[in-house]
């Protein structure tokens, strides 16, 4: 267990759900992690479980709406561990909907690019220095499968998380020769400690059956693609944009349907 052993990770948003499980997995694998988020309790919480298993972590605030946290967040963790090797763009407001073009407001489409867009983009502006100080390292942007095709809500989510899909691509090919690789991974039906409650059987019952595997997917899932994407093995892998999902997006949407019917087509 020391695939990401000597390097230093900063997972956003790793207070909750998914960066949780990867800020765990990083520091099993040998990694120095930084937990950060707005809730220092839970973050707190989440270095206290890492640090009881033999791993090394600590807690830094950070707002991703607030450049100032970002700036200080970076600059905090070249202080403490000299250097910075990885970055997981892993927070976003999710808990921000929204619906139909006609629907939405500036405000509301702005509040989404905010924290869900504009705070990755300044959080990869920001560490570029340090990683070409490091002499490289890898960036890892967790987007969404709502970039994979259209849907009747959340609009300005899914532009959001599309953006994230090809802002990965040019910061891939814009720093590629430095060693800096950027990869994004794009989860789908994640259920978590922190939001299985809030998930509908019925809506639970509607993926299950499109997914192509016999379960949903977990934090897990997601930390054990970003610790490949975050170490040594990955790193003839950039620019890529990997959507863990249980094959759901890999086949046509009447296939959940036909499973119903026991056919194969028409």
């Amino acid at each position: 267990m020391d695939r990401l052993k000597g390097k230093v990770a900063i997972v956003t948003g790793s207070t909750s759900g998914i960066g949780v499980g990867i800020a765990k997995l990083f520091a099993a694998e040998g990694a120095k992690v930084v937990v950060c988020g707005r809730r220092e309790a839970k973050g707190q919480a989440v270095v206290d479980s890492i640090t009881s298993e033999g791993g090394e972590a600590f807690y830094h605030f950070m707002d991703i709406t607030d450049t100032n946290s970002i700036d200080a967040l970076l600059k905090d963790t070249v202080d403490k561990y000299g250097k910075i090797d990885i970055l997981v763009n892993n927070a976003a407001n999710v808990a921000l909907k929204d619906g139909r073009v006609d629907e939405l407001t500036l405000e509301m489409w702005d509040a989404i690019f905010q924290s869900d867009i504009r705070g990755t983009f300044y959080a990869i502006k920001s560490v570029i220095p340090y990683l070409k100080d490091n002499k490289g390292g890898s960036i890892i942007n967790i987007g969404s499968m709502a970039s994979c095709s259209g849907d009747l809500g959340s609009t300005a989510y899914a532009c959001a998380k599309a953006g994230i899909d090809k802002l990965t691509e040019y910061t891939a090919l814009q720093y590629g020769k430095e060693n800096i690789r950027c990869n994004c991974v794009r989860p789908g039906l994640i259920v978590t400690p922190d939001n299985e409650a809030h998930v509908p059987q019925v809506l639970k019952d509607i993926f299950l059956n499109n997914i192509m595997v016999n379960r949903y997917g977990n934090p897990a899932d997601i930390a054990n693609m970003c610790v490949y994407l975050a170490s040594d093995e990955s790193e003839y892998f950039t620019g890529q944009i990997v959507t863990v999902d249980g094959g759901l997006n890999a086949h046509t949407t009447t296939v959940g349907q036909f499973k119903e019917m026991k056919s194969r087509t028409w």
